[in-house]
């Protein structure tokens, strides 16, 4: 680990820590197009960078090259994602070492979706079932790294209901997470009860809201659909106005922009931002905000 910056203090200073969320492309010049996004992003001064990879670890490899080329490129601390998903503890044991050997300094710790065509969670044989699982794997063997968990505002769509959801959430942060990410949402009102709501059962390491810039309202709607995140009739009706490419990326972006200075001037620690490894809407919506 070259990491002079641990997870949990990234979020003790009083400025509002940002970071970007990206996912492995599938072609070198995809790429290369990352790397330049990447480079156009630091002049926001992220504290670090997050990577996803395929269903089912498919893409883990091509997670670890993009990590290190973003390390290179910023000097700043990388973060990959991890899932529960169709690996033994041994392949997670595997993994985590490999990370740690190529620079990845934090872990994002998901349990991880059903795989494509299924509709169920199933536990791997020699695998882990729960996130919190995963944390205490990583908080044992794996001390050197930070972890991110998961936090749901409008409650993860197989939960039962949202008080169960905030127990799992309490034992992944009991287990030995970090900080708390939480899936995208477009209403802060949704963040802020979400926040109540986590002080009120003693989760007490710092809530990251996470934010996507949408710039489309096709993309908004399955997006939405997917993550269970409700859109606001002020932003559907906006983006309804028109089909104009240019139209809706504005709308968007603005109301991006206006969730985030809402959320700074409300005391978040930060802001992680999934940009889809592009840097136009994340810009210029953090144009000119002193964060």
């Amino acid at each position: 680990m070259i990491c002079s910056m641990t997870l949990a203090s990234v979020y003790q200073s009083t400025d509002c820590a940002i970071s970007f969320e990206l996912f492995p492309p599938k072609t070198s010049e995809g790429v290369d197009l990352l790397c330049k996004n990447v480079e156009r992003l630091m002049q926001f001064s992220p504290k670090y960078f997050t990577c996803t990879y395929g269903a089912g670890g498919s893409s883990r490899g091509t997670t670890l090259e993009v990590l290190q080329k973003v390390k290179q490129i910023t000097k700043l601390p990388v973060a990959s994602h991890l899932t529960c998903v169709g690996s033994t503890v041994e392949e997670l044991e595997g993994y985590l070492t490999e990370a740690g050997q190529t620079g990845v300094d934090y872990i994002v710790a998901l349990r991880g979706d059903p795989p494509k065509g299924t509709t169920q969670f199933e536990v791997t044989d020699g695998g882990l079932k729960y996130a919190n699982e995963l944390v205490e794997l990583i908080r044992g063997r794996f001390s050197d790294l930070g972890i991110a968990v998961a936090g749901y505002p409008e409650t993860h769509q197989e939960a039962v209901d949202f008080e169960t959801d905030l127990t799992n959430l309490k034992r992944k942060v009991d287990a030995g997470a970090d900080i708390v990410i939480t899936q995208l949402f477009y209403d802060n009102d949704d963040f802020y009860r979400f926040r109540d709501a986590c002080q009120k059962v003693g989760i007490e390491v710092p809530i990251v809201p996470g934010i996507l810039p949408v710039t489309n309202f096709k993309q908004a709607k399955r997006i939405a659909s997917m993550c269970k995140a409700a859109i606001p009739q002020s932003l559907e009706s906006a983006m309804s106005e028109s089909e104009d490419t240019q139209h809706q990326f504005r709308v968007g972006v603005e109301h991006a922009r206006q969730q985030t200075i809402d959320l700074v001037n409300n005391g978040v620690p930060g802001i992680h931002y999934y940009v889809l490894n592009k840097s136009e809407a994340a810009a210029d919506l953090l144009d000119g905000l002193q964060l």
